[in-house]
């Protein structure tokens, strides 16, 4: 696999509150993760870097991922100890109350991925079907889509675009989406917080995809794309490009 993390502060925010990475088992499997954070008193940094911290620790300590049902309870038991740091870290210290993160991760093998979110934070995927989004924001304006109460181009420009209805660390329990997918040779992933996907449009990001050139250096690109034309929120992806061909018997 072949991976590239970017986090940036934007040109207006005054701190990061985004993290991130990409980090290895002791069978060199792949787990990517972006967390968004947010909360007062500069919480929201605390929160995600937190959330990454914890699935950096567990991911390295375990030995290997043979099927998907089992990396999909690595995610789910993953969230579950995210949510309790994360909630924990807010209740112990004053100026944490109130802190939370999205995440969206992904565990990446030769075979297949398995992904798990709460929150905003996007998972898209590029393969012969396509470019699509896989995740959906846990939020109060995608479920008015969903019920059919408003358009996705209503919801673009909608008030309440950035209320959402999970994250983790603000409640005791937590709800997350899991799923898994074939990952086949020449297959990417894109994963990243709103910063970037309310910045570019999903062509201008297959069109990075497609480039010629080293996969790792066409995204600083799409940063720098979400930064001219704004950069109000901090901005961080992880993308992995497939590029391990099954061998021949």
């Amino acid at each position: 696999m072949k991976s590239k993390f970017i986090t940036d502060q934007g040109i207006v925010r005054s701190r990061n509150e985004d993290a991130g990475g990409t980090f290895y088992n002791q069978s060199n499997q792949l787990l990517a993760i972006v967390a968004d954070g947010m909360g007062g008193h500069q919480a929201g940094d605390v929160a995600s870097t937190l959330a990454v911290l914890c699935a950096k620790s567990k991911w390295e300590k375990n030995e290997v991922i043979h099927k998907a049902e089992e990396a999909e309870q690595f995610i789910q038991q993953l969230i579950v100890d995210m949510n309790e740091l994360v909630f924990g870290s807010s209740k112990q210290h004053e100026q944490y109350e109130g802190m939370g993160t999205t995440v969206v991760i992904a565990i990446c093998t030769p075979t297949f991925v398995s992904i798990g979110h709460v929150g905003d934070s996007r998972c898209y995927m590029y393969s012969e079907t396509g470019f699509k989004q896989l995740t959906k924001d846990h939020s109060y304006v995608n479920e008015l889509v969903r019920s059919g109460e408003i358009s996705e181009a209503d919801a673009e420009d909608h008030p309440n675009k950035n209320v959402l209805l999970q994250v983790i660390g603000t409640d005791e329990t937590v709800k997350s989406d899991i799923q898994s997918l074939s990952f086949e040779y020449g297959d990417a992933l894109l994963l990243c917080s709103d910063g970037l996907y309310n910045k570019v449009s999903q062509d201008e990001i297959v069109k990075v995809i497609e480039a010629d050139g080293a996969f790792e250096a066409r995204w600083q690109p799409l940063v720098d794309l979400a930064n001219e034309r704004g950069g109000e929120d901090n901005i961080t992806l992880v993308a992995v490009l497939h590029n391990e061909k099954e061998e021949e018997v």
